[in-house]
């Protein structure tokens, strides 16, 4: 995909990056990323995503804008409430840049539909906060080979992976999370969240699929980013592949 002249100034700080330039652009503008939840994490990554010309972009959420998300979902604003999340991002989304073609799935996410959705992506980010939906997510995006960011928020801490797991030596979603379906997981409404600590781990995640796509630095798969923000600290956990798990016989 060549870059018009307009392209070329847009996306000139990344172009002058020599590991991105104007063949690492084009993969960009040539990409397409599913992103499953546009709330809190989703919210900052898929501004960042559209800001890096991402050529199409698919967004999956069932929900609509309310109040609350207004305290670290920065697509949105008041004017918003009521406006369903996939309508209201793809309004904000096309001020930052028409040319990025966006898709919009007001749907949730379940084990019958989730193929069908991240057929085709490049990247899969998801930023949901339901355990069931994750699984159904890294199974399907592991059955298809499509790389899987995951990346999760709470209180103030956060947490990042990147899930190849069809590669030999790569876990998968399940290698750390392990298979319980029924696992409970704590949302934002029952534990609360750092506005910006949503924004820290969605700008990561941002980052993340924009390494898959033109890779640059070191790759993040295998390994599992920590952020406190509470002590203001990030390590970094190798996640090896979990030899009983369905990736390892695969």
């Amino acid at each position: 995909m060549s870059l018009s002249d307009q392209d070329l100034t847009r996306f000139a700080r990344h172009i002058v990056l020599k590991e991105i330039g104007g063949a690492g652009q084009a993969r960009l503008r040539a990409a397409q990323v599913v992103v499953i939840g546009a709330g809190g994490i989703g919210s900052p990554a898929l501004q960042y995503l559209v800001a890096a010309g991402i050529g199409r972009i698919g967004i999956v959420d069932d929900d609509a804008v309310d109040l609350s998300n207004l305290q670290r979902q920065t697509l949105f604003g008041t004017g918003d409430i009521g406006t369903p999340k996939t309508d209201a991002a793809a309004t904000a989304l096309a001020h930052i840049d028409p040319g990025v073609r966006i898709e919009r799935r007001t749907a949730r996410i379940d084990p019958d539909n989730v193929r069908e959705i991240i057929a085709g992506a490049d990247v899969v980010l998801d930023g949901t906060d339901n355990f069931a939906t994750r699984l159904a997510v890294a199974d399907a995006a592991l059955a298809l080979c499509i790389p899987l960011v995951s990346a999760a928020v709470a209180q103030f801490e956060g947490q990042l992976g990147v899930y190849r797991g069809w590669e030999p030596d790569k876990p998968c979603y399940r290698c750390f999370v392990g298979g319980d379906p029924e696992r409970e997981g704590a949302s934002c409404a029952d534990v609360g969240v750092l506005g910006a600590m949503a924004g820290v781990m969605g700008s990561l995640a941002a980052l993340e699929v924009t390494r898959a796509i033109v890779p640059f630095g070191e790759d993040s798969a295998g390994k599992l980013l920590l952020a406190d923000g509470l002590s203001l600290r990030f390590r970094t956990i190798a996640l090896p592949k979990d030899p009983s798990c369905r990736c390892a016989a695969a």
